[in-house]
């Protein structure tokens, strides 16, 4: 018996070191409950349920993704409280102009982080494990815009999860029906208080984000 509990300790500690080789130890999902009992403004808010009618095409529950590999084994997007209610503004303005959302990814567990990174270790798409992504933190969200009607997707700059500098942002343009969907996409989410990442048009973080921790939860616990 002692035998085996020596092996089962040498084992999960060294899956932990594994999991955790990059210095960082997110928070579980029991240190997350006890977190949002002290705050409720740390609850990730399931976005589907929160804003009806919301679309997702959560590319990293399939294999069409940069990876080609299936990362989650639930199609869900999560965000903490203070994000999903700034969602919903976002979703509400846009609808005055027949228009609408559409959530590629939301709140990401930190092992995706570190799997991305391992599979393409470019830090100007893929985020640090050194330092966690706002994704971890349930404070960043990726995300197009379509016609309410059609839900056809508008013209933008690249596809996502380009790795090129067409997906800057900032990169000047010569397709000016991208440039204007792609600022109109900005100046909406500006307004409820995230700001674009300069790499990704599509990713955008919230203003605040500092103040959450990052989590490795996976999506099954947060359906509990």
């Amino acid at each position: 018996m002692k035998l085996q509990l020596s092996l089962f300790l040498v084992f999960a500690f060294y899956a932990s070191s594994a999991q955790y080789k990059y210095g960082l130890t997110p928070t579980t999902y029991n240190q997350y409950q006890e977190n949002i009992r002290k705050n409720p403004e740390m609850e990730l808010i399931d976005l589907e349920k929160a804003i009806p009618g919301l679309l997702l095409d959560i590319r990293y529950a399939t294999t069409n993704n940069f990876t080609g590999e299936v990362i989650y084994n639930l199609a869900k997007a999560y965000a903490r409280k203070p994000v999903a209610e700034a969602i919903a503004k976002v979703q509400s303005d846009l609808k005055k102009k027949g228009l609408e959302l559409k959530i590629h990814d939301g709140y990401r567990p930190y092992s995706a982080t570190v799997k991305f990174y391992e599979v393409y270790s470019d830090t100007t798409f893929v985020a640090s494990p050194y330092q966690g992504s706002r994704h971890n933190r349930g404070c960043a969200i990726d995300l197009t815009v379509i016609d309410s009607k059609t839900k056809t997707e508008l013209n933008m700059p690249t596809p996502y999860d380009s790795f090129q500098e067409e997906a800057f942002p900032t990169y000047p343009l010569k397709d000016k029906e991208a440039a204007r969907n792609r600022a109109m996409l900005i100046a909406a989410m500006e307004k409820r208080g995230f700001k674009v990442y300069d790499s990704e048009w599509w990713h955008f973080d919230f203003v605040g984000w500092e103040k959450f921790d990052v989590m490795n939860i996976d999506f099954e616990e947060l359906m509990k």
